[in-house]
């Protein structure tokens, strides 16, 4: 935070300064609004604080009240920056998925093989879907779903679904130029990538089920490509037949 200025100041004598010429290269200083790193500051500690609550304590039970006084603002303050919880909580989704993505410049469409860009791909999706804050916030929308149906639009509005399969998609046309795989059927293709990659780790991570080994996900993670591929290639098959 930028430290304020001391008030403890010597006062000068009667008619001091009087002929004192300002330095044209000092500036007065003015209270207001904080400078863009100290609003940045501000910002980060009340996503910090909103996604401790929220993880914890749930999207129900967590007050905007609690948010303010564990960040230590007015709220005032608080509603200067977030029109109310729902837009806190579409700002702390947004956080966690910018925290658990691949980092930017990592390499994720470069390999000798289609296999092995899968593979490398589907090591990257499962270390974002089985990290503690992703686990935690599907374990919330889950819990709590039914009373707050927003909570689960909030996280697909992100677009990481979406992004995700696109990316898949358009691989498969890159690396599958000569098959028969329609746009429609790559979509559907890669939706179930992902599912296959990631829905029995994760629920086993969240306690249905023993927790998976980092040996028996990598296990899975080869089987669930080799599966992909067979698929990809069984529908292309099929799709060639229909137009025979």
């Amino acid at each position: 935070m930028v430290p304020k200025p001391s008030i403890d100041r010597a006062v000068p004598p009667i008619g001091a300064g009087k002929n004192r010429r300002r330095s044209p290269t000092r500036k007065t200083r003015h209270g207001g609004r904080p400078s863009q790193a100290a609003a940045l500051e501000l910002r980060d500690r009340i996503l910090e604080v909103a996604t401790e609550l929220f993880l914890t304590e749930g999207y129900g039970s967590t007050s905007i009240e609690a948010v303010a006084g564990r960040a230590r603002i007015s709220k005032r303050t608080f509603y200067h920056r977030f029109d109310d919880k729902a837009a806190l909580f579409a700002a702390v989704v947004h956080r966690i998925i910018e925290q658990i993505r691949p980092p930017p410049g990592v390499p994720l469409l470069e390999g000798a093989t289609l296999q092995e860009i899968l593979r490398r791909l589907a090591g990257f999706i499962l270390r974002a879907a089985l990290s503690p804050q992703a686990i935690a916030l599907h374990r919330l929308v889950t819990a709590e779903a039914a009373r707050f149906p927003n909570l689960v639009r909030a996280v697909y509005d992100e677009g990481w679904a979406q992004e995700a399969t696109t990316l898949i998609g358009d691989l498969l046309a890159r690396e599958l130029p000569d098959t028969r795989l329609t746009v429609e059927l790559r979509s559907f293709a890669a939706a179930q990538f992902l599912h296959m990659v990631v829905a029995q780790p994760q629920r086993r991570t969240m306690g249905v089920g023993v927790p998976m080994t980092p040996g028996e996900i990598d296990a899975w993670a080869d089987n669930a490509v080799n599966l992909f591929l067979n698929g990809c290639r069984g529908l292309s098959g099929a799709s060639s037949r229909r137009r025979r």
